[in-house]
């Protein structure tokens, strides 16, 4: 088992910024026609994908609160405009209580379906759950927090084919 990669270190990331759900969907769908994806950090492609979208079904379906009491007042207060509003840093370690997002091994194929499906619940369930620290977002908030955490997460995936550009409809290589 090789040793982790330090993520906030991590050279040759790609540069990616989302207005929207449907921008990250094609981001992934121009990655999906490369002849390979190479996944920079510690998780395959695969893994990249089938986190997004297990917080994506999360913000339907609720996730365990996982943040004690004063963490969550601090986020409410202070973090919630920045997690919506500004890139978010790589490197960040999920507490041990949060295991539950680190995303068991996929292929790549099987986390473009998880994903499309994922992103298809987003466009057609109007109801959404509490964030486990941020609290009571609105759809829209969270679609902008799915397009900060697909930024972090994507940019870590290069595609491998020089046929192929990622650097039209939000994103740039």
């Amino acid at each position: 088992m090789r040793a982790p990669i330090d993520t906030a270190k991590v050279n040759g990331r790609r540069q990616l910024q989302f207005d929207c759900i449907d921008d990250v969907l094609a981001d992934v769908e121009r990655l999906a026609k490369c002849s390979e994806v190479r996944a920079l950090g510690n998780w395959s492609s695969g893994q990249v994908l089938r986190h997004l979208t297990m917080v994506m079904d999360g913000s339907i379906d609720g996730t365990p609160k996982v943040m004690p009491a004063i963490v969550q007042l601090t986020f409410r207060l202070i973090a919630k405009r920045r997690f919506l509003n500004k890139p978010m840093s790589a490197g960040f370690q999920l507490p041990s209580k949060a295991a539950f997002l680190i995303p068991s091994e996929t292929s790549w194929e099987e986390g473009v379906r998880e994903f499309r499906r994922a992103v298809e619940r987003l466009k057609t369930e109007a109801d959404r759950m509490p964030h486990p620290a941020i609290g009571s977002l609105t759809r829209e908030e969270w679609d902008l927090l799915h397009c900060r955490h697909a930024e972090l997460h994507l940019s870590f995936l290069v595609p491998i084919d020089s046929n192929e550009s990622t650097a039209s409809g939000g994103s740039n290589l």
